[in-house]
């Protein structure tokens, strides 16, 4: 059992709690039983896994499983685990997993600084511009629990892929994977260290730009947004940039009831992607009913 915070594995996870050690290391924290569970139900792999004995006794048959699949897993102390978690009150179990190489396209995505492949099941599978249907891109987003809200909106209003500007909070934050509620495995993802090429890339695929404008003449339930759409939501503070708005084929509002400026982006990305749920249900249905 490792009981000293000066152990080298100990050090190594502590320092991952930050950005610039996360790229440099090339991995990241999964924490919690929970995201723990979903990494191994879609084939994430994992490196190191740290847990306490009281832990081990809570839930034998998944520490089992682990034990099968993990490299290399300790015991640690209590104590240790406070320390190494990046949460207040951790519920006895944290792993490093290989981080992904954030500029690369999700279709030859690899696992940086390891020769483990993404999984075949994985939510990062190839889902190439000419099949996309729905997509969300995020620019110069900063708080992780926003980014972590959207991947969960996201992934369950069937979208087919997440771009994130590399200006933007890390998508591998302890905070955006806790906020995605397991989520994060599940959902097509992609640091973009490009996003306006991305984003002419998919419009010169045919594919619609709607961005999201406080000031914007349109709702956005008066587009049509049952064409292939990728949504964009700029930063908190500055919204999107002059760049990608220049981008868009459509610019939407979200009308509201007083003066207030605009709402979270979070809230706001994930009534578009209803409302896009909504229309192609909608279609489908009129589209029946003529049968």
């Amino acid at each position: 059992m490792i009981s000293s915070l000066q152990n080298p594995l100990i050090k190594q996870v502590r320092k991952l709690h930050r950005s610039k050690e996360r790229h440099r290391q090339h991995c990241f924290l999964i924490e919690g039983t929970h995201l723990i569970e979903e990494a191994i139900a879609t084939g994430w792999p994992l490196q190191t896994v740290c847990c306490t004995p009281n832990w081990q006794d809570r839930y034998g048959a998944l520490w089992q499983q682990i034990q099968t699949l993990v490299p290399r897993c300790e015991t640690v102390t209590d104590e240790v685990m406070v320390a190494i978690a990046t949460t207040v009150s951790p519920d006895g179990i944290v792993a490093i997993a290989p981080r992904l190489l954030s500029t690369q396209p999700v279709g030859n995505q690899v696992v940086q600084g390891s020769e483990v492949p993404v999984p075949a099941h994985s939510g990062l599978q190839h889902r190439g511009l000419p099949d996309l249907q729905l997509g969300v891109a995020l620019e110069a987003i900063q708080d992780p629990g926003n980014v972590g809200t959207i991947i969960r909106s996201a992934t369950a209003g069937g979208v087919d892929r997440l771009w994130v500007s590399d200006t933007s909070v890390d998508l591998d934050h302890p905070k955006v994977l806790r906020a995605s509620a397991g989520q994060w495995f599940r959902l097509a993802m992609t640091a973009s260290s490009a996003l306006c090429d991305d984003l002419s890339q998919a419009k010169q695929a045919g594919i619609q730009i709607v961005s999201t404008l406080p000031n914007a003449s349109e709702a956005y339930w008066d587009v049509d947004l049952t064409v292939p759409t990728i949504i964009v939501a700029g930063n908190e503070g500055a919204g999107l940039s002059d760049a990608v708005i220049g981008l868009s084929d459509v610019r939407v509002c979200i009308p509201t009831a007083t003066d207030v400026e605009s709402l979270n982006v979070a809230i706001a990305v994930s009534l578009l992607i209803f409302e896009a749920n909504r229309q192609r249900k909608f279609k489908e249905f009129s589209a029946n009913q003529r049968k």
